[in-house]
């Protein structure tokens, strides 16, 4: 039986290093929307699909925990045990360790983080108390599913998830702005 690579969950079928390469209009659309100053560290780079975007509007620094020669930029980096401060973070993190690059780059980004998540990441009472504690600015909402595939090769399972751009600004808290909260735009392109 040919089993195609799972975008959903956390089963055996995942692809390998939970690799699914960000499309350009993706990344396109949250730098169309939002000004990154500084350098940009992109800590899950893949082959580069999102750094190469980013490069184009600003500095970006890419690693990877990869090794292969695949990699785009910094090979055999782990974020989550970095404690290199940066501007900015923007990423596609793998989706089961999401929440924990979220915390890890809100630590290390001195400015701004924005994180390519499944909607769904909005739901639990464990993350529930992240968001409350966190700069959370904005959530850009994709009406139109995005085509992301499982190793960058097309297949069956696409469109199926709903994503948005989340991007939490240290300049922007809940604490210090009065009536300050998340708010939803929608990203229609």
């Amino acid at each position: 039986m040919n089993k195609s690579l799972s975008i959903v969950g956390f089963g055996d079928n995942r692809a390998p290093s939970d690799f699914y390469p960000t499309p350009e209009l993706t990344t396109l659309a949250l730098l169309e929307r939002e000004r990154f100053d500084g350098l940009v560290w992109e800590c899950a780079s893949g082959d580069g699909s999102m750094s190469k975007v980013i490069e184009k509007f600003c500095p970006c620094m890419s690693s990877d925990i990869r090794t292969d020669k695949s990699v785009y930029g910094e090979k055999g980096i782990d974020f989550l045990n970095e404690y290199r401060e940066v501007p900015n973070v923007i990423t596609n993190p793998p989706y089961r360790l999401a929440q924990k690059f979220v915390e890890r780059a809100l630590l290390l980004a001195e400015r701004k983080v924005a994180m390519l998540l499944k909607l769904v990441f909005l739901e639990g009472t464990g993350r529930y108390n992240m968001f409350r504690n966190s700069p959370l600015k904005t959530v850009y909402v994709f009406s139109r599913r995005q085509s992301i595939w499982a190793e960058g090769k097309v297949g069956e399972n696409s469109g199926l998830i709903a994503y948005a751009w989340f991007v939490w600004d240290k300049s922007y808290t809940w604490k210090n702005t009065l009536n300050a909260k998340p708010y939803i735009d929608w990203i229609n392109d």
